[in-house]
């Protein structure tokens, strides 16, 4: 039966495991945006999430069609694939708008980058022929992020009757980091994105990064874009460049903010299950009667673990009051970890963490009790703990971390938190705010939150959760479709 209302994203709401008898078993996936997603599609007549495949078990599963209802798994080729996934939208365009290029020695865009690119692409072709022909007439189709930024305009091409949108999880680059790119891929990324009828940002910033890196002059057309004054809405008309050299019919594409938040009522739910109170426990006794900074992290390059952590250094050796007084819990979870880069930040976190316990420790005081594990309920029982949160990230789509932990905090929490995260724009009145990149300021932040006094650290609590779950996950996804119509 076609669907009236679809979602595309590279992961999907559940995932397979394959037992030593051959038999498979379906476990739904975690995480506020999953569940939202999943809350807010069972609303809806008709719905279904396309995904791929991403294990084994998964290929299995489609070809034995095998399925859940709602959910559609695409087995795309394993090597296909993993050069979509890892060559270029991890190796590409993360870096690209994270801004994260060492640029005296990347990137190089060379023949095996425009092979992976290849792949990228068929990988988005397939999503677009999947989404085509499972779409009832005049549905509405809501593509997810960075993976899949090719397939506004694939789809619009196979089904120009359908409504769609895209929605960026991450920042989007500055127009001159965008300009790295080859001009034709380049061309052919931002035009992909203006095949939809709607774009979402999770900010202004990123929202006004897109219509200024789509309004130039370029080989696929020709585009002119605005950022209102007042308002959150702004968009980009344009034209297309056909093959017989003339261009096509003026189209516009709206440019919309959408802040995703959190569900206060389910999170909080969460983080007082009995296994995180058993974390909870073990932490308070590791810890004891001392005040806590909490961080909880991918090892994802951007994050800036490890300016924060010479920065909780720093405050060790300026404010030695401090000392045997307070512990960092810092969760760091693995990521990415099939590439080199990461594999090496991950072993530098825990280097540094090492050698600052090393420095300051005591028999009776590890000054950072570091975790680099995927640990869920040991992150939620230290949300609980946290007196300051340390959010420091050069650069950040959202960082739903910084909405988490003010909600969840039983004593109330200060909230360090840099300029580069996409929550900097919603949280920035109640939080202490540092440019992620000066370690010293980033210390006496700390200093300040750890000394401020508990009325105030209270109110700004409260006004932070407040902020935090203004827009959860089926309201944000609910404003998305409300922008398509119908």
């Amino acid at each position: 039966m076609a669907s009236q209302v679809l979602v595309a994203a590279n992961r999907g709401p559940l995932s397979y495991a394959l037992a030593d008898d051959g038999t498979l078993s379906a476990r739904r996936g975690g995480g506020g945006l999953v569940s939202g997603l999943s809350a807010a599609l069972a609303a809806q007549p008709e719905a279904l999430w396309i995904c791929a495949a991403l294990s084994a078990a998964d290929r299995e599963a489609v070809r034995r069609g095998i399925s859940e209802p709602g959910v559609r798994m695409l087995d795309i080729d394993p090597a296909v694939y993993d050069d979509a996934y890892n060559g270029i939208a991890n190796s590409v365009l993360w870096f690209t708008h994270h801004h994260l290029y060492d640029v005296p020695r990347e990137p190089v865009f060379d023949a095996e980058f425009r092979r992976r690119w290849d792949s990228y692409t068929a990988y988005n072709q397939a999503f677009a022929e999947a989404l085509a022909e499972e779409a009832a007439p005049g549905a509405r189709v809501l593509v997810q992020d960075y993976h899949l930024a090719l397939v506004p305009g694939a789809l619009r091409e196979l089904r120009p009757d359908l409504r769609i949108a895209h929605f960026t999880h991450t920042p989007w680059a500055s127009p001159d980091v965008l300009h790295m790119l080859p001009d034709d891929i380049r061309s052919r990324l931002v035009w992909g994105m203006l095949g939809a009828d709607q774009l979402g940002f999770h900010t202004a910033a990123w929202a006004a990064a897109f219509i200024s890196g789509a309004t130039v002059d370029d080989v696929h057309g020709v585009a002119d874009g605005f950022v209102p004054r007042e308002g959150h809405q702004g968009g980009v008309h344009h034209r297309r460049l056909t093959e017989d050299g003339s261009y096509g019919e003026m189209r516009f594409t709206g440019v919309g903010q959408y802040p995703l938040g959190v569900d206060g009522d389910d999170l909080r739910a969460l983080a007082h299950r009995p296994e995180v109170d058993d974390k909870l426990a073990a932490l308070r006794a590791e810890v004891g009667d001392r005040r806590t900074i909490v961080r909880v992290d991918r090892t994802e390059l951007s994050k800036n673990i490890l300016r924060g952590l010479l920065a909780y250094r720093e405050l060790l050796t300026t404010h030695p009051e401090w000392r045997g007084r307070v512990v960092h819990l810092a969760s760091a979870y693995p990521s990415r970890q099939d590439l080199q880069v990461y594999r090496a930040y991950t072993a530098s976190v825990e280097s540094l963490a090492a050698e600052i316990n090393d420095e300051f420790g005591t028999e009776g005081w590890e000054p950072v009790l570091i975790s680099v594990q995927d640990d869920f309920a040991r992150s939620l029982a230290a949300y609980r703990m946290a007196d300051v949160a340390l959010i420091n990230p050069v650069r950040d789509g959202m960082n739903l971390v910084a909405k988490e932990i003010p909600v969840v905090s039983e004593a109330g929490c200060v909230l360090v938190l840099s300029t580069g995260a996409g929550a900097y724009e919603e949280l920035r009145q109640d939080a202490l705010t540092v440019n992620p990149y000066d370690v010293t300021a980033t210390a006496e932040a700390l200093h300040a939150a750890l000394t401020m006094p508990e009325e105030e650290r209270a109110e700004r609590t409260k006004r932070l959760a407040a902020a935090a779950t203004a827009l959860p996950p089926a309201s944000w996804f609910t404003a998305q479709l409300e922008a398509l119509g119908g």
